[in-house]
């Protein structure tokens, strides 16, 4: 698979743009555990044009990350040119258009899923980014704006129209934010268009490496972008792509192992940030890890350790599990 000049092995598997998660150091966590490619956060064009310090932090990625895609997103056409311009100064591998941000403060001004409810201001964005940038442009976006909008089908189309590299889908409406199951049907159905001819991403559900090889084989898609499954267990990665490629589980990694990636997240994000900042910003991986999951009476532990605000503090809690573990 091809998307513009990046050449992809089989079965290519995405990590998903996601606000306050997919900052430089899980990134490259995902890439050594088998992301064959990686998201930035959501940029805000408006705030970029304006030269807001945080969020031209968000253009700073590594050699070791590529391919690496910004992903931008704002309601004026002239803005996101803009934008789009100063983040290809950064250079990124691709830049994507966010059309599939569902949150209030997002959709609700017009931005990201706003635009499934303007959809000639969506296509003149797109066209407007692609005519101020020569590093490829592709979008994500959802199925429609509501039940009885599920447009992705002739938007796709359209969109390829536009000039876009690529298409990511998520198999959600805007009001379906993330509640209710993904619908795959519809992607398959762009997929398989005889009329399409750019690669589609698809995304949604993918939680499980049984999951992800039903969506390449059911669905026919190109890749697969995986987000909120990655919260806490970046190795998913890993345990996706030799299920794909071998049809078998991998051997798991041991709880120590999981432990010490926990670790290393934990005292890269402090890096990153600062311990404070750090240590928030990690709660949320610590949180959703499903590692703690069966730890019997765990509740005290997992509230000590969402309000630890040191690592000294956060690795003793982390100590004092692996021994209640190691101990029996």
């Amino acid at each position: 698979m091809q998307i513009a000049h990046l050449k992809f092995s089989e079965y290519p598997l995405f990590l998903a743009p996601m606000e306050d998660v997919t900052n430089p150091n899980f990134r490259l966590l995902c890439k050594r555990f088998g992301a064959d490619m990686v998201y930035t956060e959501f940029i805000s064009s408006d705030a970029l044009i304006r030269n807001v310090p945080k969020t031209e932090e968000k253009l700073k990625t590594s050699d070791e990350e590529r391919p690496v895609v910004m992903q931008i997103y704002g309601k004026d056409p002239a803005a996101m040119a803009e934008a789009a311009q100063i983040a290809e100064s950064a250079k990124p591998d691709l830049i994507d258009i966010n059309f599939g941000c569902p949150v209030k403060k997002v959709a609700g001004k017009g931005a990201g899923a706003g635009l499934l409810r303007d959809i000639p201001r969506m296509l003149e964005i797109t066209k407007a980014v692609k005519n101020a940038v020569k590093t490829p442009v592709t979008v994500k976006t959802r199925l429609g704006w509501d039940d009885n909008s599920k447009i992705i089908v002739n938007l796709a189309e359209a969109l390829q129209d536009c000039g876009i590299s690529a298409l990511s889908i998520h198999g959600r409406t805007r009001a379906q934010m993330y509640t209710g199951e993904a619908d795959w049907t519809l992607i398959g159905e762009v997929k398989n268009n005889p009329r399409m001819t750019i690669p589609i991403i698809g995304n949604g559900d993918v939680c499980t490496p049984e999951r992800a090889k039903e969506c390449f084989d059911r669905y026919g898609v190109d890749a697969i972008m995986v987000g909120r499954a990655t919260i806490g267990q970046p190795w998913i990665f890993r345990d996706m792509k030799h299920y794909l490629l071998h049809g078998e589980h991998a051997e798991p990694l041991s709880f120590a192992d999981e432990m010490g990636i926990l670790r290393e997240h934990v005292l890269q994000s402090v890096d990153w940030l600062d311990e404070r900042r750090g240590i928030l910003h990690v709660r949320r991986h610590l949180a959703a890890s499903p590692i703690f999951k069966g730890i019997p009476h765990f509740k005290e532990t997992r509230i000590a350790m969402l309000r630890a605000t040191t690592v000294e503090e956060l690795f003793e809690i982390f100590d004092k599990i692996e021994r209640e573990i190691f101990n029996g």
